[in-house]
């Protein structure tokens, strides 16, 4: 007997069903969507916080930057 036949004997009525999990499609598409929005938020600010470190703070004499 092959491991499908043998799995299908075994769930019985909830074979080839899909099985529960915590969050549902829609809601992890969701997840998906907020993650993703957020991962970019994340990169803009980045950029934003290593200009200003760069090069707006030594501009306006905030902090100057070690000579390497």
């Amino acid at each position: 007997m092959g491991e499908a036949k043998r799995r299908k004997d075994t769930l019985g009525e909830n074979y080839g069903k899909e099985k529960s999990s915590w969050f549902q499609k829609e809601q992890l598409v969701l997840l998906q969507t907020w993650l993703t929005r957020g991962t970019w938020v994340g990169i803009g600010l980045l950029v934003v916080i290593w200009l200003t470190v760069r090069f707006i703070g030594p501009s306006f004499g905030w902090w100057q930057l070690a000579a390497n």
